[in-house]
């Protein structure tokens, strides 16, 4: 049940938009074998220079959809130059999301970015939220998209947080996606959710909670989350990483410690 664990750098974005190298630096001490970008504050080539100096993996990046729609070569270029593997869609905004007109067009263009990222040689992605759990026609949104758009043009990058919230068993999502499911996204939490998360991670676009949220973020191992059982389905399903990610820092940790938290315990239970 050994697998590289990746840290998506969301999750200490003010550390690392502070001090990139000392936060790399204490990334690749705790244990994390690679980084998982959502944006740069540096040339590409300093970024690759960093990693390497670190001794850490660059193994894919968060990119808006929108950015990708309108430079799809700038942006592969960018990150081909770090050496990532892997690009996802990190997050539709709202007129992008299932049950709006804009989503078949949504569709549509994930395959061209798709095809576009085959032309730098890396495999396009797609990290979900819990809104493509929306039915349409009897089927859930995520589904769609995997069936309209063509494997080798996407994989999955199932967040196992996200997929619960949704309703679905984690375990169960990456089985169904066995062999298109690269990259998982380890996220616990516990509570639930009344519309107050997104508010949490800073994407609730205006819309205040109803009623407070028992809803939080936490390190992994320290929630409500199967974790060996989303291990060992990664491990069949033909995962090649494993990225942890928490949106915002919780029981009294800082980022930092909560993501040294969540490397401890996954090595402590022998990833």
């Amino acid at each position: 049940m050994s697998f590289p664990v990746a840290l998506q750098l969301y999750s200490v974005r003010d550390e690392f938009k502070a001090n990139a190298t000392e936060t790399m630096k204490q990334i690749k001490e705790m244990g994390y074998d690679g980084v998982e970008f959502a944006g740069l504050n540096t040339t590409p080539y300093g970024t690759d220079r960093l990693c390497k100096q670190c001794g850490l993996i660059p193994i894919s990046a968060h990119v808006p959809f929108v950015d990708m729609l309108n430079d799809a070569a700038g942006e592969f270029y960018k990150y081909k130059e770090i050496g990532c593997k892997y690009v996802a869609v990190p997050y539709l905004s709202g007129i992008h999301r299932p049950g709006h007109p804009n989503f078949d067009y949504v569709m549509e263009n994930i395959a061209t970015i798709g095809r576009a990222a085959k032309d730098y040689g890396m495999q396009l992605l797609y990290h979900n939220h819990e809104f493509e759990f929306m039915k349409l026609n009897g089927k859930y949104a995520l589904d769609l998209l995997y069936e309209n758009v063509p494997a080798d043009r996407l994989q999955t990058e199932l967040d196992v947080c996200w997929v619960k919230v949704g309703g679905e068993d984690p375990v169960e999502y990456i089985k169904k996606y066995a062999g298109r499911a690269p990259v998982v996204h380890l996220k616990d939490f516990v509570g639930s959710v009344d519309g107050a998360a997104y508010e949490l991670i800073g994407s609730a676009e205006g819309k205040a909670p109803e009623r407070p949220s028992d809803f939080e973020f936490r390190p992994v191992g320290s929630g409500c989350q199967d974790i060996p059982a989303i291990v060992k389905a990664a491990e069949a399903a033909g995962t090649e990483w494993l990225v942890v990610e928490q949106d915002k820092p919780s029981m009294g940790l800082s980022p930092m410690e909560c993501a040294k938290k969540s490397i401890e315990y996954l090595r402590s239970i022998g990833v």
